[in-house]
């Protein structure tokens, strides 16, 4: 089979599998599927011994990314080994939602920041400390989500902080190209169907108002959001930087359905 993407031999480190239905197992499946190396990164050793068996035997660090001595680790454990790699996944995000959605007004500032730490500023921070086993031409993708215009109550404060996440694409862009040609790009996926999405209070509600609105009547596939990020690591997409790319299934141009608005207004 003809090598489309040039993946083949190239090695990624992927931030995030927690399990079969994560965003960054799909891509790290994907990737291999391609011929890529992938070595992967979680949170702590409960988490890799439970995805170690899914997989095939690639090596898996440990790090929680709001410690700056484990990130330090990692780079050292890392480089001891000779990694050096073409692209990096950064699949990774965190909300408490254990009290049920709050008017975003009334947003504890504990929660907001422990979040904003663990789904925006991981991702600065894992590239200034790993940039030096970065290639020169290097491609980094975040994961963000479809709109972060769109008010929903439940989704509550990620989505400002998602936004930060994908502002920071640009200036991460900017300050690496002055020794590098690093690319900084994210996908931004309409309502998947995961275990974390899951813990969202309402989700499953707007998980099926999605599919109605969605022109095909289904909801985005994970498969379909890894498959935009495999590209955006590729060669093929050298040309984009500081870009996120909505992976919706057309969601956002259907929201005035008319078989939708029947139903709201009898």
């Amino acid at each position: 089979m003809t090598d489309i993407l040039q993946l083949n031999g190239k090695r990624f480190l992927v931030f995030g599998v927690a399990n079969r239905k994560s965003v960054a197992y799909a891509i790290g499946q994907q990737l291999s599927a391609a011929g890529a190396l992938c070595d992967y990164v979680v949170r702590d050793e409960t988490i890799r011994r439970r995805v170690m068996p899914l997989l095939g035997g690639a090596p898996v660090e440990c790090c929680d990314l709001t410690d700056d001595r484990q990130i330090e680790a990692l780079r050292a454990a890392l480089a001891a080994r000779g990694a050096r790699y073409d692209g990096l996944v950064h699949s990774v995000a965190m909300a408490e939602y254990q009290e049920g959605p709050v008017p975003f007004h009334e947003t504890p500032r504990a929660a907001f920041l422990r979040a904003i730490d663990v789904s925006c500023f991981s991702l600065l921070a894992i590239c200034n400390t790993l940039k030096d086993l970065l290639d020169a031409d290097a491609s980094v993708v975040t994961i963000s989500i479809s709109t972060t215009r769109m008010a929903s109550e439940s989704y509550g404060y990620m989505a400002p902080i998602k936004a930060a996440l994908e502002s920071s694409l640009a200036f991460l862009a900017k300050s690496f190209s002055r020794f590098s040609r690093v690319r900084f790009n994210a996908v931004a996926p309409g309502l998947l169907k995961t275990s974390a999405s899951a813990g969202i209070p309402g989700y499953v509600d707007a998980y099926l108002y999605a599919e109605q609105v969605i022109p095909r009547k289904q909801a985005v596939r994970t498969e379909e959001a890894a498959a935009a990020a495999v590209f955006l690591l590729s060669p093929c997409s050298s040309g984009i930087n500081a870009q996120t790319i909505v992976v919706d299934a057309g969601m956002s141009i259907n929201y005035f359905d008319r078989d939708v608005i029947k139903k709201v207004v009898g």
